[in-house]
């Protein structure tokens, strides 16, 4: 295995995130699904997923990715993050055997995308970092069959992996979980300042098409103050230009007798944005036309008009610049 290190200990020290587990012979680390085998770090969920879905692009959420498309989305067991209000708690907290889950090789998933003309495959569901082999072996057989890559993350790697990482990643949404560290140690059991180095590289150094998620939980991470810091933070570091969306949470795993976000905390958290200059802001999970649809940075127009993932009004050329004025869209299209 190319990310890990021999300890003086006799320890094994897998490096693909931030944790670096320093692992005992037979040891799994703290995602479970990455072990010490004769040391050797390797991936006891490789081949083996909960499963494989055609889902619109806009699910992922990317709104400026190829809108409308078909993505073959798989994901499998377990996560590097800590996330006590986690949404696929079933999965990626789930310590199952992988192999009573269904075995499909990267040969196979492309396949299935061919055949059902989807326009990409997304890595989600559970963070593909801890995935790491079974989604780059996958995104390599992309690479030459001209299928697109899409990997759903917190970002939570460290920065020799995630060169190789997002160098065969055509999109990505990052989660930026919250906009301080204290929330991260909290709830996430991890730390923000890795999270926001991989933002920078990936949007500053790659040619990956990069969009941002913040699930707003009220009470946690929906200050005034730190949506702000926030928004200044994206809007310094990469630019105006990137999409950000603050979808909304609903009770889950350890955070299931917490309220459900009201669909005001999203319409404020997108004025903020707004105001500080960000282009392309988005709610999510509530449906709202008029804040998930794309408007032209230029002109204001609304360029694509959404209710939830349903195409409304499509307003870009061929080459996703605005029919109204001439202005290019951020994205792919």
């Amino acid at each position: 295995m190319k990310y890990q290190n021999n300890l003086t200990n006799g320890k094994i020290q897998c490096t693909i995130c931030p944790r670096k587990c320093a692992l005992n012979e037979g040891q799994r680390g703290f995602c479970h699904v990455r072990k010490n085998v004769n040391g050797q770090i390797i991936l006891d969920t490789y081949g083996y997923n909960t499963g494989l879905a055609i889902d619109p692009i806009e699910k992922k959420p990317l709104y400026q990715f190829y809108p409308t498309t078909g993505v073959l989305s798989f994901g499998t067991l377990g996560c590097n993050m800590g996330c006590q209000f986690c949404q696929n708690w079933q999965t990626t907290k789930n310590k199952i055997d992988p192999k009573s889950l269904n075995k499909t090789s990267p040969e196979e998933i492309v396949e299935i995308a061919l055949k059902y003309k989807c326009k990409s495959i997304a890595f989600t569901y559970n963070d593909p970092i801890i995935f790491f082999e079974y989604a780059l072996d996958t995104a390599r057989l992309c690479r030459k069959l001209d299928i697109k890559t899409v990997a759903v993350t917190s970002g939570f790697i460290n920065p020799e992996p995630a060169r190789e990482f997002f160098s065969y990643m055509d999109a990505a949404n990052i989660d930026l979980k919250a906009f301080s560290q204290k929330f991260y140690g909290k709830n996430c059991l991890a730390k923000l300042e890795p999270v926001l180095d991989t933002i920078k590289y990936v949007c500053n150094q790659t040619d990956c098409h990069v969009e941002l998620t913040t699930m707003l939980i009220e009470g946690e991470n929906d200050s005034e103050e730190e949506l702000k810091a926030e928004c200044l933070w994206i809007l310094n570091n990469v630019g105006a230009d990137v999409p950000l969306h603050f979808s909304a949470f609903f009770p889950r795993y350890k955070f299931e007798n917490r309220k459900a976000t009201e669909l005001s905390t999203l319409l404020k958290a997108y004025k903020i944005a707004k105001e500080t200059g960000l282009h392309y802001v988005y709610t999510g999970n509530l449906t709202n036309t008029e804040t998930s649809s794309t408007y032209c940075k230029n002109c204001g127009n609304g360029v694509i008009i959404r209710n939830g993932y349903q195409l409304l009004e499509y307003n870009l050329d061929y080459a996703g610049r605005c029919k109204f004025c001439g202005t290019q869209c951020n994205g792919r299209f």
